[in-house]
C-alpha cells in the first residue's frame, strides 16, 4: 500500500504538478494517469481531492481564444470525483469546499457559433460556484451560472440559470426544489483540515487508504498490462 501511495505522488509530481499556475498544499491525486491537464491559468487550493479512474478521467482545460485565455480557480478542501469535466474559455470559479460528484460537466463556452458553426468558442460567460456547493452525479453547469453557496445541485440536472444560496435545486432546467432549512447543521469538508499541517496530512492519508483499499503496486502494474472491468 505504501509503494502504491508513492507512486501515485511520484507520478502526480512528475506529471501533474508542472501543469498548474499554481498548486496549494495537501492536494491529493487519486490515480492521476486517469486525470488530464492541459491549458494555463489552472490554479488549485490547499487539500484539493481529485480522483480518476479508469474510463472516467478527470478533465481540467482551458482555452486560448481572441479574447484571451481561459481561468480555472478551484478553491481549498474541493472534492473532484472521477469524469469530472471542467472547460474554461473565460472563467471557472469553484469555491472553497465544494463537491464535484461523477460525471459532472462545468463549462463556460457554447464553443461553436449558433449560426457560424466555424467559430469557436461562441457565447461565453464566466461559471461561479460559491462555498460549500455540492454538484450532484451527472449534473451539467453551463456558461454564465452563479451557484450560491452551500447549494445542492442534484443528479443528472442541467443548470442554466443562476440558483439562489442554501437551496436544493433539480431539473432540465434546474429550478429551487426546496430551501435548506436554518436548522438543518452543515458540515463541511474543511472540518477534516482544520489542525495543523501534520495532523491534516494524516488525515489526506487516512482518506488516501480509505479510497485506495485493496489496491497493491503490483495491481495497478496487471491493471495497466491487463485491464479488466473491475480496474
Amino acid at each position: 500500500m505504501r509503494a502504491t501511495f508513492a507512486l501515485q505522488r511520484s507520478y502526480a509530481r512528475h506529471f501533474l504538478r508542472p501543469q498548474f499556475d499554481a498548486l496549494g498544499e495537501g492536494c491529493d491525486f487519486k490515480k492521476p494517469w486517469y486525470i488530464r491537464v492541459d491549458g494555463p491559468g489552472i490554479r488549485l487550493g490547499r487539500f484539493v481531492h481529485v480522483v480518476g479512474a479508469w474510463g472516467r478521467p478527470v478533465e481540467l482545460c482551458t482555452f486560448s481564444t481572441e479574447s484571451g485565455t481561459g481561468e480555472m480557480v478551484i478553491g481549498d478542501h474541493c472534492l473532484l470525483s472521477p469524469g469530472v469535466r471542467v472547460s474554461a474559455a473565460m472563467r471557472v470559479e469553484i469555491g472553497d469546499d465544494c463537491m464535484l460528484a461523477s460525471g459532472v460537466y462545468l463549462t463556460d463556452a457554447d464553443w461553436h457559433d449558433v449560426h457560424d458553426r466555424t467559430r469557436a468558442p461562441g457565447r461565453s460567460a464566466p461559471i461561479v460556484l460559491g462555498r460549500n456547493v455540492w454538484i450532484g452525479d451527472g449534473a451539467i453547469v453551463c456558461k454564465g451560472v452563479h451557484v450560491g453557496e452551500n447549494t445542492v445541485i442534484g443528479a443528472g440536472s442541467v443548470v442554466v440559470s443562476d440558483i439562489p444560496a442554501n437551496s436544493i435545486a433539480a431539473g432540465n432546467p434546474a429550478r429551487v426544489v426546496r430551501p435548506l432549512g436554518e436548522e438543518e447543521c452543515l458540515v463541511t469538508r474543511a472540518s477534516l483540515f482544520q489542525h495543523s499541517a501534520g495532523e491534516a496530512d494524516r488525515k489526506n492519508a487516512f482518506l488516501s487508504f480509505y479510497t485506495s483499499c485493496g489496491n497493491t503496486l503490483g495491481g495497478w502494474v496487471r491493471a495497466r498490462l491487463f485491464p479488466t472491468a473491475s480496474d
